[in-house]
């Protein structure tokens, strides 16, 4: 993943080195007030009855796909889980067919790693701002990854804010240490050596066991820290 030299070259690789080890870890509702309280009773029946007859069984349908894309996924044949074959469906038709359910967003969120994987950044990005779900890993990965892919093409902008949605998404000491030493590496790209001080900081500070906290002074110190 080479990327043009310029004065920033050596935070963008630390950057795309750090994107590896993300493959290591390996994604309501209305308040009406009483005056319309009949109107409510039938849209929550209506939706109940959405969720019970339509949503649940597609998921259910949906997961049931998803085994024999996983397998192909697992044992690398990523065209295959992407595409499938004759005879079973891979990740994108589930994606795009049960976008609705889970069975759908964790099928977009492989879509988004696979196209990573294969360097396809746009597709990346398509699938992987499909996924929402709320599993603390998943969730905050499939952002982080959008981070990564923007990161590729340059966009150090919105990288930031992709990796800042990743840490908000989920604070816990396996993930956030990664996107948090992320974002500080594209807050130094960017000039902002104050952000990425503060960053550097809260790994050191909240997260002391990371990988990333290792060498954090060195970091810490090239930014006047």
């Amino acid at each position: 993943m080479a990327k043009k030299k310029k004065s920033g070259e050596e935070t963008i690789v630390d950057v795309q080195k750090a994107y590896s080890k993300t493959e290591q870890y390996v994604e309501d509702n209305s308040k009406i007030i009483m005056i319309i309280g009949a109107i409510l009773l039938l849209l929550f029946g209506g939706y109940f009855a959405f969720t019970r007859l339509y949503l649940f069984p597609k998921n259910e349908e949906g997961m049931e796909m998803l085994w024999k894309a996983e397998y192909w996924f697992e044992i690398d044949s990523l065209n295959k889980a992407l595409i499938g074959d004759e005879s079973y469906y891979g990740f994108e038709y589930i994606a795009d067919e049960y976008g609705s359910t889970q069975a759908g967003e964790l099928a977009a969120y492989y879509c988004g790693v696979i196209y990573m994987e294969m360097g396809e950044y746009d597709r990346a990005l398509h699938y992987l701002d499909k996924v929402s779900l709320s599993d603390q890993m998943v969730g905050a990965i499939s952002r982080g990854l959008m981070g990564d892919a923007y990161v590729e093409q340059g966009q150090m902008s919105q990288a930031l804010r992709a990796y800042q949605r990743a840490i908000d998404h989920s604070d816990n000491p396996l993930t956030a240490p990664i996107y948090l030493k992320k974002a500080a590496l594209v807050h130094e790209d960017l000039g902002n050596a104050d952000e990425a001080l503060k960053m550097y900081r809260r790994i050191k500070d909240k997260f002391p066991s990371s990988e990333e906290a290792k060498n954090i002074d060195s970091y810490i110190a090239r930014v006047g820290g």
